[in-house]
């Protein structure tokens, strides 16, 4: 479990804040979206949710974010929390996966946090061999990251993470910079674990794999949450999110301009105008 109390942050030098009073609780095992224009706070509100802010990243903080270790029962106050210590409850892949690999090879690149834990050698290799399995990049232990395709350097990505076993999974736009493959490839291993027990939130700006797949999307505006619901409520506003620029499935709006109940993805469009005649 994952709860905001009231957060608001303000960047050093910035007038506005990126986050404005934001109340949110995420449960064990819940798939979250994160929907919203650019600029509206979404990959700021990933960064508080394992401590980065305001721990690493400095600014005007207010407000609690709580985690739960649900193995455990116990709680930890982000900003009480070493993030080397929240890292190991609250997994965070970022939008460039470049960015996050730097060691040269795949087996080592998944190793490295494990080493930095201080865990035995003979549980290492079993996670770096467990999370690879997970990512389907076994066989490639032995490869240079830099010459993995895009799809498959986000998966060593989430790899790297999961290997420290967190029991919540946070990714900022995690596709955005893939080819479709790549794209399918990241999806399926994010639904898999989310399937397994892990807590996923997600920013991603293409809606139509959180419309289809989360159990509920948070819509962020100007810092603020504007609103929330299963993905079905969400989408009885779609003209809210049109009007604020969010990027809504093609089903979603024709449906809605056929005055049809709203259809999540091009599958359930036929049974909406059969039910119509």
């Amino acid at each position: 479990m994952i709860e905001l109390r009231d957060v608001t942050f303000r960047y050093p030098r910035s007038k506005n804040p990126a986050l404005m009073d934001v109340n949110l609780k995420i449960g064990d095992g819940e798939f979250v979206g994160i929907l919203g224009p650019s600029g509206s706070g979404k990959s700021t509100l990933t960064l508080t949710l394992n401590g980065i802010i305001p721990n690493s990243i400095g600014g005007a903080f207010s407000g609690e974010v709580i985690v739960r270790d649900p193995r455990t029962g116990k709680t930890f106050k982000t900003t009480e929390t070493p993030v080397s210590k929240l890292s190991t409850l609250v997994g965070l892949v970022l939008q460039n996966p470049e960015s996050q690999l730097f060691n040269m090879t795949v087996e080592d690149e998944v190793a490295f946090a494990l080493e930095n834990l201080g865990l035995p050698r003979e549980e290492i290799a079993e996670r770096v061999e467990w999370a690879l399995k997970v990512v389907g990049l076994e066989g490639l232990e032995n490869e240079f990251p830099p010459n993995l395709s895009g799809g498959e350097k986000q998966r060593l990505a989430i790899a790297s993470v999961i290997a420290m076993k967190p029991s919540h999974l946070v990714l900022d736009e995690p596709t955005s910079q893939l080819d479709p493959k790549g794209k399918r490839e990241v999806l399926r291993v994010v639904e898999e674990l989310n399937r397994a027990g892990t807590t996923v939130v997600m920013v991603e700006h293409d809606s139509r794999f959180l419309f289809r797949k989360a159990d509920r999307l948070v819509v962020l505006n100007g810092g603020r949450v504007l609103l929330q619901g299963t993905p079905r409520e969400v989408a009885e506003r779609v003209e809210e999110l049109v009007e604020i620029g969010v990027k809504v499935p093609h089903s979603l709006l024709l449906s809605r301009a056929l005055g049809l109940p709203p259809a999540l993805s091009p599958q359930e469009f036929p049974s909406r105008v059969a039910r119509r005649n």
